[in-house]
């Protein structure tokens, strides 16, 4: 599972995440949900080892991701909000760079790159370079560089975001259909997606847990509405 106990980080006498713990567990889709400036991810950057906490441990399937960051980054898949692509390659040469820094064998890449080729829609951009592609190609190919060595874990910020409805509704049904193997948290601003595919959300809200449960859950206990559960939880 991935997992945070007291997780802190600090900037100075800023405080991003204050002392958060929860678990994702293979087979969920957890919303990590909040306004901008939450933690959100911050919090995603300490689970992939980007930065450190402050205080607090993480771990990832009970690697501790501070001590053994190799083992754990190797077991996770991780899409942040601004993809970080190397646009002066096509997509095909970004994606067998990332299997040859996967580790990926040679023999295996191939077969890595087609599956994720075809998962993640990229027919049609494959021997196009990156600079070209529109916003939703490039969160796409994004997306396809933290899947390309099928990690059983998985950390996506805003994996929709920048889609247009019909490569939206690709993706939604590609995290459905991932959610059964793997564990997966994923950010995102449009509450309706939470609603449409996760199986738990976490409202985040200067740096703390604010709610944690089922769509339904928080409903029942917040307001009659997700919408409205958040911004009861969230505003000032």
């Amino acid at each position: 599972m991935i997992k945070t106990e007291n997780l802190t980080k600090k900037y100075g006498f800023f405080t991003a995440v204050n002392s958060i713990s929860f678990e994702v567990k293979i087979g969920e889709v957890v919303g990590f949900l909040g306004p901008n400036g939450a933690g959100k991810s911050t919090t995603m950057k300490i689970l992939t080892s980007f930065i450190a906490p402050t205080s607090g441990s993480t771990s990832i399937a009970g690697i501790d991701i501070q001590k053994n960051p190799v083992q754990a980054k190797a077991l996770t898949g991780y899409l942040p909000e601004n993809s970080p692509l190397y646009k002066d390659l096509t997509v095909m040469e970004f994606l067998k760079f990332c299997a040859s820094i996967r580790r990926i064998p040679g023999k295996m890449q191939k077969t890595s790159i087609e599956k994720v080729v075809e998962s993640c829609g990229l027919h049609k951009v494959v021997y196009q370079t990156i600079d070209t592609l529109s916003k939703g190609y490039i969160k796409r190919t994004g997306l396809a560089q933290a899947l390309i060595h099928d990690p059983p874990y998985l950390i996506l910020d805003e994996p929709a975001d920048g889609l247009d409805p019909n490569q939206k509704a690709h993706v939604h049904n590609l995290i459905k259909d991932m959610s059964k193997t793997k564990a997966i948290l994923l950010s995102t601003h449009v509450l309706e997606e939470a609603q449409e595919f996760c199986s738990r959300i976490i409202i985040i809200s200067n740096g703390t847990i604010a709610a944690e449960g089922s769509v339904k859950d928080i409903c029942l206990k917040y307001g009659p509405t997700l919408s409205e559960s958040f911004r009861k939880l969230t505003l000032p």
